[in-house]
Parts: structure tokens; C-alpha cells; sequence
């Protein structure tokens, strides 16, 4: 060592240790930051476990000529084009599929030959069709009731018939629009100023405010359905809760924020029966599940919002009885997150977590009963689950991962759920995970990206009345048009005691057969 080095204190020296190791620790956070924003931009979004094999070759660099195996000889046939007509599905020449309700126009080809002199001349033995696809810019009809004003020749009073009942009295509104500006907003995400505008191209004039004041008064006459619809999913004893957020009514203005909108957040409960109800509320907090679910007992399966819980555990002080379950998709993405930096590690959790999602595909495949299903649970997913945390504690041993590394995280997320993310095993009508509410919820996220917000807070509780109706017949596959113009008609003279009777899934095995329609339709 060379004599004019300087002796640096051993106490300095600890604290420029300290904060190198501090620097270089937020350099690896701002790293991984940087890598999470170039995978949102151009990475895989899928989720799908993909192992690679190391016997493939590269696609450039690497392979030769040489390398490659010979091409195999095989005659290729020339393609001739087929003019069978096929009627199965009114399928024809150029693979167009359409069925009997949708309406179509026959023209008839002009033909020279057949209308000149020489007529006589030519025999006509067939025709032959040719489908084209055609659309109009917006399709509105209006309906006119015409009526007859008759005179008693006794009395010499004027009588008149009256008009067919309307779905809102004095309206302009036809129940076919009614059902189809609710469709178009919350199936296809149509804003209605859009809506307006498209009438307005189509020759329409109708105020904004009217069509606002249409479907506000169309959800309030299905709002009490929605409620059958949330009641039935908590008398089940098995249900799927998340929360996704949306913005909807408006700030008070300070200094530094003018007419901001805030943030809320929808409470989708999926239930055992294939229904969904989209609950609102102003905050994330646990109060508004807390009375949601005041008086549901049986299993509620999450993500690993920390708030579930503490819900649980203030229910069941109350005297109810819940058992929480977690998803196992949501600790999977923690794993999948920690490939780039640990891809041993991270690789080995995939591969066990897609062992689970394995014995789930038999399950699903073979349709078994609730009690083979917790059977064959125990069997082949109970022993990858012990197996799995018990290489999760001696992970967590390693004195070199920090708690910020992706790998520590993915491990403290999984082993602080154990028994949450084994209550399944025991729980067949419970799934491994919540995607099946997760896809049902998609519809909130996709409606954003088009109306943005909702103006107030009235209209949020709106929305997801009219969404668990909508996704609800989704899931049931119902035309939710058919449905909604069904209801809105119905609902008036339907008893207030047997209101579940209108819910989409009662609904299909009660009216659907036998739906009202819109004169329109008649």
C-alpha cells in the first residue's frame, strides 16, 4: 500500500458504504420501474406461462444452411374456387353468415337480352345470386299511431282509440330507443353525446338533455332488479369481490385543482350463479363492503387487497361466518414480474403454480362433483402447495435479497396469504383464482377509454345498475336488448314480491320464449 494513502475512519468508511448500497438500491428501483413501463409499451401482455426449451435455436445469428433440415417434397394443389351455394347458416360463395332476422333487399339485374327483340331467342333456366354487405349510417324509424276519430251518430260525441301504453309517459322515446341507448352505452361504450350526434346525422333532432333524462329514467324502473340481482349473489356461499376505480362527480375547486373530478371506485360481487353486481362507492375503504356483504356467510374469494381482511374480521366479530380465500393469479403475476431479475427463482414458481392450474383443467375437463372435486384436490394440488412454501420460507432466508427486489416481493405476497391460498383445496364451488370476475369487470376499464367519467355521483350508481344487468346477461348469454325492451315494458305490472323473477337469469327461463316487443318489431 502506498505510504501517502490517507486512513479513512472506520465510521465514515460504514457510512459511504451505506449510501452507496442505498444508491445502488434506488438505482435498482428506478430500474425496474424503467423495465415495468417498457413492457407496458411494447412487452407481452399475456399471462401465459411459456417455458423456454434450450434446444431452440436462434432465429437470426446462429442457424445455417447446414443446420437446417431438408424441406419436405409434397405436390401442391391448385386452388379452384368453389360455387356451391351451402345453406347451412346461409353460408355462401364468399363465406358471408347471416340469419333470418336480418333483413335483406333483392334486386333484380337488369338483362338486355331478355327485353329486346330477340327475347324469343333465349330460355331462362336458373337464377343466380350474389351477397354483398351493406350498412346505413344510423337506422331510426319513427313510429306514427294513426287513429280514426269516429262520431256517435246518437250521442254526437267524438270518440278516438288510445294510444298503446308508453314505457315513460309523454315521451318522445319508443321503448326499442330506450333499450337501445342503455345497450349502446354500456355494451358497446358508446358516450350519448355520440349517440346524439348520430342522430343527428341520421336526420334526427332530439335535445342531449332528452336522451340523458331517457336513460336516467329507464335505469331508475331496473334499478330495483338490480338489487334482486345483488340479493341473490349474497345468499349464495360462495362470491368474488374486487374493486376497480372511476371517476364520477366533481371537486370543490381550491388553488390548485379546478374542477377535477373524484376518484370512486365500483365494487363488482360475483356470484356462484353466474351473476355480477357492480356496487358503488366514494372511497376504496372497507365500509362500504363491510355493508354490502352485512349478513352474507360462506366463502369470499380476493385479490390481496389488505382491506378484505380486516372486512372479514369485523364480520365475523359481528356474529357472521366468512372465509376468506385468495386468488392465485394475482401471486402468480408477482413471480412472473421477477423473471428478468431472478429468472431461476421466478421460473421454478411458474412452473408449480401452473402444476395447480393443471389439476383445475381435469377438474373442468371430466366435470366432477363437488365431493371427487375436493378429492382430487387433496391429491395432485395439496402436495405442490406444501412443497411450494416450504421452498418459499428457505427463499425468504437469503440474507442478499432486499425487501424491494421483485423476487422478495413475490415471496413475502405468497407467504403471507398460506392459508388463504389453500382454502380453495377444501371449497369446490370456490375458484383458484378471479379472473372469471376480472373478465366481468372489463367492462368498466373498456368504458373509460370512450366516456371518461361520470358526471356525478348519481350517474356512477346508475351505470352500475345498468352494468350488472347487462354483463349479467352476458354471462347467461341474453341478448341484452331483447331483455332490456322485455323488462321496461314488464316491470310495471310485474309484483313487487317476485321481482327476482326479472332477473337475466330468471328471466331467460321464465320470459324468454315469450318476450313483449317493441311495435317496431310487430
Amino acid at each position: 500500500m502506498p505510504q501517502n494513502t490517507p486512513h479513512i475512519p472506520q465510521e465514515e468508511y460504514a457510512n459511504v458504504c451505506a449510501k452507496l448500497a442505498e444508491s445502488q438500491a434506488h438505482a435498482a428501483q428506478l430500474q425496474q420501474q424503467v423495465d415495468w413501463f417498457k413492457r407496458q409499451l411494447f412487452g407481452r401482455k399475456s399471462e401465459k406461462h411459456i417455458v423456454e426449451n434450450s434446444d431452440q435455436t436462434q432465429l437470426f445469428g446462429q442457424a445455417t444452411n447446414e443446420d437446417l433440415p431438408p424441406a419436405p417434397k409434397k405436390a401442391v394443389k391448385g386452388y379452384a374456387r368453389s360455387t356451391k351455394q351451402k345453406d347451412d347458416n346461409n353460408v355462401n360463395d364468399t363465406g358471408l353468415r347471416f340469419t333470418d332476422d336480418v333483413p335483406t333487399k333483392v334486386i333484380d339485374v337488369p338483362c338486355p337480352e331478355l327485353e329486346g327483340e330477340d327475347a324469343d331467342k333465349y330460355e331462362i333456366i336458373g337464377t343466380k345470386e350474389t351477397h354483398r354487405l351493406a350498412q346505413l349510417p344510423g337506422s331510426y324509424q319513427v313510429l306514427i299511431y294513426r287513429k280514426k276519430v269516429f262520431k256517435s251518430k246518437e250521442t254526437g260525441n267524438m270518440l278516438s282509440p288510445s294510444t298503446p301504453d308508453n314505457v315513460l309517459e309523454g315521451a318522445y322515446a319508443d321503448v326499442s330507443l330506450l333499450a337501445g341507448l342503455m345497450v349502446d352505452k354500456a355494451v358497446f361504450h358508446l358516450p350519448l353525446h355520440r349517440q346524439h350526434l348520430r342522430m343527428l346525422q341520421s336526420g334526427v333532432t332530439l335535445s342531449r338533455a332528452s336522451l340523458i333524462n331517457y336513460v336516467s329514467q329507464s335505469i331508475d324502473l331496473v334499478i330495483p332488479i338490480a338489487q334482486a340481482v345483488l340479493s341473490n349473489i349474497l345468499s349464495g356461499g360462495n362470491i368474488s369481490m374486487d374493486e376497480t376505480p372511476m371517476k364520477a362527480g366533481r371537486q370543490a375547486s381550491t388553488r390548485r385543482k379546478h374542477n377535477t373530478m373524484k376518484q370512486t371506485y365500483f365494487w363488482p360481487i360475483y356470484g356462484e350463479q353466474d351473476e355480477v353486481a357492480f356496487t358503488w362507492s366514494s372511497s376504496r375503504g372497507k365500509q362500504h363492503a363491510i355493508a354490502q356483504l352485512t349478513g352474507f356467510n360462506g366463502t369470499l374469494l380476493s385479490d390481496g387487497y389488505a382491506v378484505y381482511s380486516q372486512i372479514i374480521d369485523t364480520l365475523n366479530s359481528q356474529g357472521q361466518h366468512i372465509t376468506h380465500a385468495a386468488c392465485w393469479a394475482h401471486t402468480r403475476r408477482y413471480f412472473e414480474k421477477a423473471l428478468d431479475y431472478h429468472p431461476k427463482e421466478a421460473q421454478y414458481a411458474l412452473a408449480e403454480i401452473q402444476k395447480l392450474y393443471k389439476v383445475e383443467a381435469h377438474i373442468r375437463k371430466h366435470a366432477l362433483n363437488a365431493e371427487d372435486t375436493v378429492q382430487y384436490r387433496l391429491k395432485h394440488s395439496e402436495p405442490v402447495i406444501n412443497a411450494l412454501f416450504h421452498w418459499l420460507y428457505e427463499q425468504r432466508q437469503r440474507p442478499e435479497l432486499l425487501p424491494k427486489d421483485p423476487l422478495s416481493k413475490a415471496l413475502a405476497y405468497a407467504y403471507d396469504r398460506h392459508h388463504e391460498l389453500k382454502t380453495y383445496l377444501t371449497h369446490a364451488q370456490v375458484n383458484i383464482d378471479t379472473n372469471h370476475l376480472e373478465r366481468a369487470l372489463r367492462v368498466i376499464p373498456m368504458g373509460k377509454k370512450n366516456h371518461l367519467f361520470c358526471w356525478s355521483e348519481l350517474g356512477a350508481k346508475q351505470l352500475g345498475a345498468l352494468h350488472t344487468l347487462t354483463v349479467t346477461c352476458k354471462l347467461h348469454n341474453i341478448n341484452p336488448y331483447h331483455y332490456l325492451v322485455d323488462v321496461l315494458q314488464r316491470v310495471s305490472q310485474h309484483p313487487a314480491k317476485d321481482i327476482i323473477d326479472l332477473t337475466p337469469r330468471r328471466w331467460k327461463a321464465l320470459f324468454a320464449d315469450k318476450r313483449l316487443r317493441s311495435d317496431i318489431e310487430k
